[in-house]
């Protein structure tokens, strides 16, 4: 074996230095974990770009035809829902006016057996009076029209002027039928006798 061979044979069997491999342990020298570079005034205006981002997001929404669009479809649809809801009730009332109308002479001829004492409390007669009353008002039947109140033509109806000394309001003296609404819907006027001035 020559002396060159036995030179290279020799070196293959030497050490060789390893370069070490960079890693968290690498020293100071080596880069930092990302985020732990950031500071207090980084973060603070990282944060408020983004607040600025969603103000300039929310004001740009404001200016979209679509949004407004949607908007305004929402409010009308809102109206209509109370429209309907409200037309419902309407029309139940007066669905319930024209049966209970029929209803209407009965209640007068209570009034009257009840104004001369034919309705004595105890009696059959007085307790179906008040079974008819009782079914009509829990179907929001409402009875107006008392003595004494002030006139109003809405809803009364004068069947008669009575000339009284004194009088400075025209108000009601007698009720002659009373009236009667459900709800909203008139089923009929008081009528009334009213008490006017008398003249000298």
């Amino acid at each position: 074996m020559t002396h060159e061979e036995q030179h290279a044979q020799g070196s293959g069997d030497e050490p060789r230095d390893e370069v070490p491999a960079a890693g968290p342990e690498a020293g100071a020298s080596g880069p930092a974990p990302q985020g732990e570079d950031l500071t207090v005034d980084d973060i603070l205006g990282a944060e408020q770009s983004s607040e600025a981002a969603e103000a300039d997001g929310e004001a740009a929404g404001s200016d979209n035809p679509y949004l407004d669009d949607l908007r305004r479809l929402t409010a009308e649809y809102a109206n209509y829902r109370k429209r309907t809801e409200a037309n419902a009730v309407i029309e139940k009332q007066r669905a319930t006016a024209v049966a209970v109308s029929a209803l209407l002479p009965v209640l007068d001829d209570l009034d009257r057996a009840e104004q001369h004492g034919d309705l004595e409390e105890g009696t059959a007669f007085a307790t179906i009076a008040q079974k008819i009353r009782g079914s009509l008002e829990r179907l929001g039947l409402e009875a107006y029209g008392e003595k004494g109140e002030p006139f109003d033509p809405q809803i009364h109806e004068a069947i008669a002027q009575v000339p009284v000394p004194g009088t400075e309001q025209d108000t009601v003296l007698d009720v002659i039928e009373r009236g009667y609404r459900i709800g909203d819907v008139e089923l009929r006027p008081a009528k009334v006798a009213v008490a006017v001035g008398a003249d000298g």
